[in-house]
């Protein structure tokens, strides 16, 4: 054989015995010390993957329907008295009121029968819902009356007196004819203070965002005798509702205590508003008069004397002007103001 291909060859071997050396170096496995024993694995390094799950979420708690203020027994129930609280699932008894289940809406009007206090839960036999059989009479307080009166626009404030509100009931009627014009003056008086408003027309609730509608009647709650007040005063004239504002302070029976200071009941007669009425009686003012009557002489006898004994005194004439003064008669004050 030729001596340079067996140099070349012997290259060859050397070149591939390196290879395979520094290969197994590389992939860090070792030569088998004998050709029986097995090959040890190579280490290898598994990345696990991780896996991730959402945690439970806790259960939102369930809403109930409380009293947001302290309402008082036979009070109706307004959209303000009320709101939804969150309650513990396994503390809700079966009478309670769940949002969800019957809208909030159904309670707005109801009567309280008895006091609910702040936060305490609203239920159905804590209230009379409006339409139900009896509300009328558990709306009334013990004792009082329901008297019912017509209005309008005008009289019902446009409609913006709802049941609950307080009103003065005003009377406008006449007070009798003039002496010469022969004209029927009028006047008007507060004939009643602080009456509750239980019913505008048939409905005793307030529906949230319901706009306001003109009744054609006002329901009020009153004592026997104001009930008689208020019949006679339809036949006597028109009845206008004047309503109390919602800040005035109340006592326990919910009636304003700024009635205390309201004062008897005040009128206002046509001339109060019209000074071009004149008087009470139509007369017209004039400016005053001075009439000067004269009578005849009078003489009267003198008992005493004058000078000496026996000799009589003169008579006493008596007479001249007699001065008489006339005008209008007096026009009456004004209620809380004072005569121009």
């Amino acid at each position: 054989m030729n001596p340079g291909r067996i140099g070349l060859f012997a290259v060859a071997l050397l070149v591939a015995a390196a290879m395979v050396f520094f290969g197994r170096q590389l992939l860090g496995t070792a030569p088998p010390a004998n050709p029986n024993q097995p090959v040890a694995p190579v280490a290898t390094t598994r990345v696990a993957k991780a896996v991730t799950t959402d945690a439970p979420t806790a259960a939102p708690a369930l809403q109930v329907l409380v009293a947001r203020t302290d309402i008082r027994t036979g009070q109706i129930v307004k959209p303000d008295d009320l709101r939804w609280q969150a309650w513990p699932d396994g503390t809700i008894a079966p009478s309670y009121i769940v949002q969800g289940r019957r809208p909030l809406s159904d309670f707005v009007g109801a009567v309280a029968r008895g006091p609910v206090a702040v936060g305490e839960p609203i239920t159905e036999g804590r209230v009379v819902l409006s339409g139900t059989r009896g509300f009328m009479a558990a709306v009334l307080q013990p004792g009082m009356r329901a008297v019912s009166i017509p209005v309008t626009a005008t009289s019902g404030i446009s409609g913006f007196v709802f049941a609950g509100d307080r009103v003065d009931l005003i009377l406008t009627h006449g007070v009798g004819a003039g002496e010469t014009q022969g004209k029927e003056r009028q006047a008007s008086e507060t004939i009643l203070r602080d009456v509750r408003v239980i019913a505008m027309d048939q409905r005793l609730d307030v529906r949230p965002g319901e706009r306001p509608e003109v009744a054609k009647t006002a329901t009020l709650e009153v004592t026997p005798k104001q009930a008689e007040i208020i019949t006679l005063a339809q036949e006597m004239g028109k009845l206008s509702l004047s309503l109390r504002s919602l800040q005035d302070p109340v006592d326990a029976d919910g009636s304003s205590l700024a009635r205390a200071n309201d004062g008897d009941n005040s009128f206002t007669r046509d001339n109060h508003v019209s000074r071009l009425l004149g008087g009470p009686t139509g007369t017209v003012l004039a400016a005053p008069t001075i009439t000067i009557l004269r009578g005849p002489p009078v003489s009267l006898p003198n008992s005493g004397s004058q000078g000496g004994a026996g000799t009589p005194a003169p008579a006493v004439a008596l007479g001249g002007p007699a001065v008489a003064a006339t005008g209008p008669p007096a026009a009456p004050p004004v209620p809380g103001g004072r005569v121009q």
